[in-house]
């Protein structure tokens, strides 16, 4: 099981002396490191940041948001980096949700798998370079051509790697095999390995559907929250508000994508309460909702020995590598689970 690190998006601001904790990371041999975006800091600068400060480890977007650029804006950026970081490069993209794709970029979020599809081919023309991009899909068109004017295009930068990764970030049995069909990897969160076999249905789905099966090098890689403490329970403390952000927060009442997660992982009446709670404004309360137990089904929690033993549960999963939410208070510690 490899180890990486995704350190997420900013929030209030950069954490401190990023430079000496990123090369830390890439020093220990950690497998990878991740960025994300929300609506605030965005995931390709923090990369660009890191490509120059370290020079082994992966670099990974999980994910850029699709609303947030066009799919060439999207491969320009992915492939420049893959060069200044001489090609340690992972796009992970997704369809983010209704409030920040409509409320903050102001893109229409309907029909998030169909627009998905369209914008992974058009990144995947751009950064092969075989030919000028030209495309007529229902949500993007090159060229737009509204006076007649434009032609299609290709880039003037050649590739570092044509074959640049893209992964699609999904939590959705739908979305998940439209990962295994479109993309190099899945970018999973929330990830409980008692669920596999659901997750590994919904991945021969789309294996299925795809031309020769499964390929070579596709690969799952997990966001996972990880605390060592002696305490199992202020471990889950640490866990509990985030978890009741995400399940009850986040998005509308019935437009909540990660609310669904924990329901269908049979936990609906905790995530129907967190949910009404957080709502209310009653954050707290909402976090204090959160069992232990569901908090162990995603995250790995506690003394070193019992992380040790729990992980010993994804290594039969569909699950490749485990990027470890947030920076790591104690590099040398959580480098030992490596």
């Amino acid at each position: 099981m490899r180890i990486g690190v995704n350190v997420g998006h900013f929030t209030g601001r950069p954490p401190r002396d990023l430079v000496g904790k990123v090369r830390a990371l890439d020093d220990a041999g950690f497998a990878s490191l991740w960025f994300a975006e929300a609506y605030g800091s965005d995931v390709f600068t923090p990369l660009a940041f890191c490509a120059a400060h370290t020079s082994r480890i992966r670099l990974g977007a999980a994910v850029a948001q699709i609303p947030a650029r066009t799919p060439a804006a999207t491969a320009m950026t992915a492939t420049t980096l893959d060069h200044l970081s001489e090609g340690r490069v992972v796009l992970g993209l997704g369809a983010s949700g209704p409030q920040v794709s409509e409320g903050w970029h102001g893109v229409p979020y309907a029909r998030p798998l169909a627009r998905t599809r369209e914008y992974v081919e058009i990144v995947r023309r751009v950064l092969a370079r075989r030919e000028p991009v030209a495309y007529d899909g229902e949500f993007f068109r090159l060229p737009a051509d509204p006076d007649g004017l434009g032609k299609p295009l290709r880039s003037s930068l050649h590739p570092y790697r044509e074959a640049l990764p893209v992964h699609l970030g999904a939590e959705g049995p739908r979305n998940v095999a439209l990962a295994a069909e479109i993309a190099d990897g899945w970018a999973a969160m929330f990830f409980a390995p008692a669920f596999d076999d659901f997750y590994r249905a919904a991945l021969d789905e789309g294996f299925a559907r795809r031309p020769g099966g499964r390929p070579a090098g596709f690969e799952v890689v997990a966001t996972v929250p990880v605390v060592i403490d002696d305490d199992v329970e202020r471990a889950a403390d640490r866990i509990r508000p985030e978890l009741a952000l995400y399940m009850g927060g986040m998005g509308a009442r019935g437009a909540n994508f990660h609310h669904d997660v924990f329901v269908r992982m049979g936990h609906g009446a905790v995530a129907e309460r967190v949910q009404e709670l957080y709502l209310a404004g009653r954050k707290d309360d909402a976090a204090a909702a959160v069992p232990t137990a569901v908090v162990e089904q995603i995250a790995l929690i506690g003394p070193v020995g019992k992380v040790r033993r729990d992980l010993d549960r994804w290594e039969s999963t569909v699950v490749d590598e485990i990027a470890i939410q947030g920076l790591p208070d104690d590099v040398a510690v959580v480098a030992s689970l490596l």
